[in-house]
């Protein structure tokens, strides 16, 4: 049996944003893809969705104070 990392209780849960999100999200900030924190196309947590370098990873963490934390990577 393989163990999946994306899985674990640990690990937020990381999804892809679409395209029409990404331009959103860049709008919204007044910022471009280079400004955004980085995270490497190998990583195990976003092994199994897929992606490319300059797709966008959305991070949804739990928060004891916001409920929901919500971050965003760039793929390099």
């Amino acid at each position: 049996m393989k163990f999946k990392v994306s899985q674990h209780i640990l690990v937020p849960k990381h999804s892809k944003v679409s395209e029409k999100e990404k331009k959103k999200l860049l709008e919204r900030y007044n910022i471009t893809l280079k400004e955004l924190p980085k995270i490497h196309k190998n990583d195990p947590a976003i092994s199994e969705l897929g992606i490319k370098k300059g797709d966008v990873i959305k991070i949804t963490r739990k928060s004891r104070s916001a409920g929901e934390a919500i971050f965003y990577r760039v793929v390099i």
